[in-house]
């Protein structure tokens, strides 16, 4: 959907120690093929730092940079994909209670693309009232649970802890959200669920979180089944019309793009799945620095708070954000710099 009216003010980010790929190999954690195959550096650990504490310093960062009093904020979004605290209890209401306000605070499990989906739901939801001025969307995570093997869990990407926030308001700023769009290709939902059970809740029984093993599952079930490859294909195909509709509702072309930025994946899965089909070097893409945290909720905006940091970012650049997740959900969003922001410059 087109965007216009919403503006970034404020961006902000909590990036936890990194942990070398080479440290990790040296340490039998990860296998060293996997290594060689997917190029990465580094992963983000936070170690025993709480995913909601990691909010509520991106979010601070995030308001201060954007001059915004939380007490003024219409909604709160609150994106991740991993327990949070104590089950039961809500995330959202303790970066509330910290940051102060009182406005609708809301919980989204989208999984990778949980930023996407707060950006979204955001938007509608500032736009559905003429009196709405300013929304925050906030994603945290720590992966390093007994019931996640980090350097294991899944190929060509490593889970990393971290958080980031935006800002978003009606009023003139810094960047111009353009255009956002998210669509779902549920027959390939599967990819993620493979042949568990899904009662009693992998959780509650102490099953760790195995997506290679799921993977291989849901290809035996391809076997013998000549149609049993088409979701998959779907998947790849809506990828590129997604981004397409994306770039048309903001009215540009690829060529049009300063940077891409993706999921922190391999070198291979970014060319194949982004780059290549939209004609882009590997070189706009936000890898290099990707390859070197990890891979979370938070991918997106941690490339684009350093691309704006480091000047690879300027005034009337445009930046296509895109991510694939569980479900499978694909979105895509474009922003567009304005001005540079006081803290990057």
């Amino acid at each position: 959907m087109p965007a216009e009216d919403i503006f970034i003010s404020g961006v902000g980010v909590y990036e936890p120690p990194t942990v070398s790929i080479a440290d990790a190999v040296a340490e039998g954690s990860y296998p060293a093929e996997q290594a060689e195959s997917a190029g990465l550096l580094g992963v983000h650990v936070a170690g025993d730092t709480p995913a909601p504490e990691m909010a509520l310093h991106a979010a601070r960062e995030a308001l201060t940079r954007a001059g915004q009093p939380a007490a003024e904020l219409d909604v709160q979004l609150y994106a991740d994909s991993w327990h949070q605290g104590p089950d039961g209890w809500l995330p959202q209401s303790y970066l509330q209670h910290h940051l102060g306000g009182d406005c609708l605070s809301v919980e989204v499990r989208s999984g990778c693309n949980g930023m996407f989906t707060a950006l979204e739901l955001a938007i509608g939801y500032l736009r559905g009232d003429g009196e709405r001025r300013s929304a925050l969307v906030v994603t945290a995570d720590n992966f390093g649970t007994p019931l996640m093997d980090r350097w294991n869990s899944g190929v060509g990407y490593i889970p990393a802890d971290g958080s980031s926030a935006l800002v978003l308001t009606k009023r003139p700023s810094f960047a111009q959200v353009l255009a956002a769009r998210t669509v779902t290709v549920a027959a390939a939902e599967q990819v993620h669920r493979g042949d568990e059970p899904l009662f009693p809740p992998s959780a509650t029984v102490g099953r760790s979180v195995d997506f290679n093993g799921r993977l291989l599952s849901f290809r035996e079930t391809l076997r013998g089944n000549p149609d049993g490859a088409a979701p998959l294909f779907e998947v790849q195909k809506q990828t590129v019309e997604i981004v397409h509709r994306c770039l048309s509702d903001a009215g540009i072309e690829p060529g049009d793009l300063a940077r891409v930025a993706f999921n922190n994946f391999s070198k291979e899965m970014v060319e194949q799945r982004i780059m290549a089909p939209l004609g882009l070097p590997l070189s706009k893409s936000t890898w290099e620095f990707g390859r070197g945290i990890g891979h979370g909720t938070c991918d997106q905006i941690m490339s684009f708070n350093h691309l704006l940091a480091a000047g690879e970012l300027g005034p009337g650049d445009h930046l296509l954000m895109m991510g694939v997740a569980p479900g499978i959900t694909l979105s895509a969003a474009v922003v567009k710099v304005v001005d540079t922001p006081p803290w990057a410059a």
